[in-house]
């Protein structure tokens, strides 16, 4: 053992002492074998390994590093870039919230008065039914034209009826109601022609001219291939006659457990629009013998509010179990105001009260389909 210290010291001496000068890079693991009696372990096979693996793994790291940034600001592109292009280039974007919260309740908000408005003259439509044609049976102002609703917390995107007709192209939206929501079918068809060139590619799909008459309405926008269609159920369940052994005064129930038959017309729609309350009055109901039925048993004592809530819950009913939700799109609009003036104020109130109880006690409750 001495003799092979001796030799490995000797052999060190001469490394350092040789005649041609060498540089000794002392951070190498030779190196420090040569200075060190001992030999060290940095010179292990393992420990060369593992700083190949490093070295091999670190362009890898950076660019997963890359690509993750990459998606970052890519997501902020879009969350922040896009809604402002589409704002530019289409003239409307997505709501804009005037408060922090960033909720947006449209149903909370106030009429309030647009220059801009109304976007299209009712004269010029061939859809809009003459008896509501205000100013072409002779009204004077135009003030009530330019009501437009306003949310509190939020604007709604302008209405862009090009955009409109391209979001509409190839479907089917379905209006089902009372004259409240015919005219309202009668106004979007009006809104959309106004973007149509070509007028008389629109028309009514049977030739028949707008009227409360007739129970279906379907109008075709040839140029982009979709219809909007009016079903009038007033009050969505079924209307029968005198049911057998019924008192005199009965002259027609409604079937509180059965939807319109003519319900099976309203499937396989991209959009729904639901709306009744205007008839669910006296005057519509019990002073013309119409009761309401449940099975076949005639409810004489049932109050026009339960029925009412019952009547929806089997509308709710029919919805869940028929309609494909994944498709189609479906709204239930309250009540409206009458239309005519001296009924404004008594059938508002009535309505609102009948709406809120049997909406607050039924399972709807804003449930969204």
């Amino acid at each position: 053992m001495v003799n092979n210290f001796s030799r490995s010291t000797s052999f060190n001496r001469r490394a350092l002492n040789a005649e041609s000068p060498r540089v000794l890079n002392v951070s190498s693991p030779k190196a420090l074998n040569v200075l060190s009696a001992k030999p060290l372990c940095f010179t292990s096979s393992r420990v060369y390994h593992r700083l190949g693996w490093v070295s091999r793994l670190f362009p890898v790291l950076i660019l997963i590093g890359a690509l993750i940034s990459f998606i970052i600001l890519l997501h902020g592109g879009y969350i922040y870039v896009l809604p402002s292009l589409s704002q530019a280039f289409y003239g409307h974007g997505v709501l804009k919230f005037n408060d922090s919260s960033n909720v947006c309740d449209i149903f909370d908000g106030s009429w309030v008065i647009d220059d801009d408005y109304p976007f299209y003259n009712a004269s010029d439509c061939p859809f809009a039914e003459q008896g509501f044609n205000c100013l072409g049976n002779g009204r004077k102002d135009r003030d009530y034209l330019k009501w437009r609703w306003k949310p509190k917390n939020c604007d709604i995107p302008r209405f862009n009826v090009h955009n409109v007709l391209e979001m509409l192209r190839d479907k089917r939206i379905v209006f089902v109601g009372d004259s409240m929501s015919r005219t309202q079918w009668e106004s979007l068809i009006c809104l959309l022609m106004t973007g149509v060139e070509d007028k008389k590619s629109v028309y009514e799909v049977n030739g028949n001219k707008i009227t409360k008459r007739i129970r279906f309405l379907g109008v075709r926008f040839t140029s982009f291939n979709f219809t909007i269609e009016f079903f009038r159920s007033v009050f969505l369940v079924q209307h029968g006659w005198m049911p057998r052994h019924a008192p005199k005064r009965v002259r027609s129930t409604l079937k509180l457990d059965k939807l319109d038959d003519v319900s099976n017309e309203w499937i396989n729609a991209d959009v729904l629009i639901f709306n009744t309350g205007q008839w669910w009055v006296p005057g519509k109901l019990f002073e013309t013998g119409c009761y309401f039925q449940v099975g076949n048993s005639v409810k004489l004592g049932m109050s026009i509010p339960a029925a009412f809530k019952m009547a929806l819950g089997t509308w709710a009913s029919w919805v869940e179990n028929t309609i494909d939700t994944n498709r189609t799109l479906v709204f239930f609009r309250t009540f409206e105001p009458s239309h005519w003036r001296e009924m404004l104020v008594p059938m508002t109130e009535w309505n609102f009260q009948l709406h809120h109880e049997a909406i607050s006690k039924s399972t709807l409750k804003r449930k969204s389909f």
